[in-house]
């Protein structure tokens, strides 16, 4: 009977994490869906990703992290592009986020001329301040700034000879103050309520380049929303002891833009928190995760990896130092205890029009779900004190 009941309950708790992988599924399936355009600047697609989140929230039963609102407010400047955006070259018209992309500091503009050659892989025209870039590898990221000229970068393989001529077509609007929202909320911890657990990660991608073309961005990041919204609705069903707080952040693509503005103007006691997960790129696995303050916050680092040698879930864990390339770095900067995940291995799709949630294989997920989840139970059951 004990060892039915024991096979019982495996099996469930097994059926719970199979679950989580079909949520995280379905919820990058949706982020990264046209609807939501990048989750960018245009199409409104950054709010509406916002509301998914809040929605979220709201349906799992988290409170607004202030207890009023599940919004954090702020502005910054953005280069869009939102119209048209054609260019043929060597009379070849060209595909948008395939065979080009413009680079995001770019002017627009409308004009057809001839292209000079500067070197081998640089080409231009200088009454009409155009520069043509041949490039092995198309990404693209986002500006906070408008040059007085149009840099497009073609990849080598889409034209057959060098560019000698050029017709182009290319809107774009700058933003000085585009609305954008943190999405933040919280479950009440059991026993000790003013010590927090603290979870985000980065909801916007790129958005459209044009009216036509727009970066899913599945790996970075609906996956690592995905993990943060399964955890949410983890700790909704079963509170810790902690409260355990999940911030979403945007203008995380143009410059960790959303975390700098909560670490300015927290809406909880940076103080009061024992720990920080930011999870970004969570979408792969093969070879395992790196882990950014894995030497900074040495005995959490160790007590991660002891919990993942014990359980074997992930193959490898890898520790990395300080590092300013993701939202928990403002937190870092604060003497907030922080780590940053991310995932290694499988798809090399980054940046690019290729990073969808078709292909994502989300090969670790549920053992990352996991090990964090038993990692966050380890953390409730310690007293607070990290760093060496």
């Amino acid at each position: 009977m004990k060892s039915t009941l024991i096979i019982f309950f495996s099996a469930i708790f097994h059926l719970s994490y199979a679950q989580d992988l079909a949520f995280a599924r379905r919820t990058i399936d949706s982020l990264t869906s046209s609807g939501y355009w990048g989750r960018g600047y245009t199409k409104d697609g950054a709010k509406k990703a916002a509301e998914f989140l809040k929605n979220e929230f709201q349906l799992y039963g988290l409170k607004p992290l202030d207890d009023k609102t599940f919004f954090q407010q702020f502005s910054f400047s953005v280069n869009t592009f939102p119209g048209k955006m054609e260019v043929t070259v060597n009379n070849a018209l060209l595909v948008p986020g395939r065979d080009f992309i413009v680079s995001p500091e770019s002017r627009g503009i409308k004009e057809t001329c001839k292209l000079v050659k500067k070197d081998s892989i640089n080409f231009a025209n200088d009454d009409n301040r155009i520069v043509v870039s041949l490039k092995d590898k198309l990404t693209w990221s986002v500006s906070q700034h408008k040059t007085q000229y149009t840099h497009v970068l073609i990849n080598k393989r889409a034209i057959r000879s060098f560019p000698k001529k050029i017709k182009i077509n290319i809107e774009n609007r700058f933003v000085k103050n585009f609305e954008a929202y943190n999405v933040a909320a919280y479950v009440k911890g059991t026993s000790n309520p003013d010590s927090m657990i603290v979870i985000t990660a980065h909801y916007d991608h790129l958005g459209g380049m044009g009216n036509e073309t727009y970066f899913p961005g599945a790996n970075d990041n609906a996956s690592g929303v995905a993990l943060l919204l399964s955890m949410a609705k983890y700790y909704a069903a079963r509170p810790a002891k902690y409260s355990m707080v999940f911030i979403c952040f945007s203008g995380e693509e143009a410059g960790l833009l959303g975390s700098m503005h909560f670490s300015q103007n927290p809406l909880i006691d940076l103080k009061k928190i024992r720990f920080l997960i930011n999870t970004d790129l969570a979408g792969t696995g093969d070879e395992g995760i790196t882990v950014v303050n894995g030497s900074v916050c040495k005995n959490e680092f160790a007590l991660l990896k002891q919990i993942n040698d014990r359980e074997r879930l992930l193959p490898k864990i890898n520790s990395r130092g300080k590092a300013a390339n993701s939202d928990h770095y403002w937190f870092t900067e604060k003497g907030v205890p922080s780590f940053f995940i991310y995932t290694m291995g499988g798809i090399k799709a980054y940046h690019d029009i290729y990073d969808r949630a078709a292909t994502l294989p989300l090969t670790e997920f549920e053992d990352l779900f996991k090990l964090l989840i038993k990692f966050n139970s380890a953390l409730n059951s310690k007293s607070s004190g990290s760093k060496d």
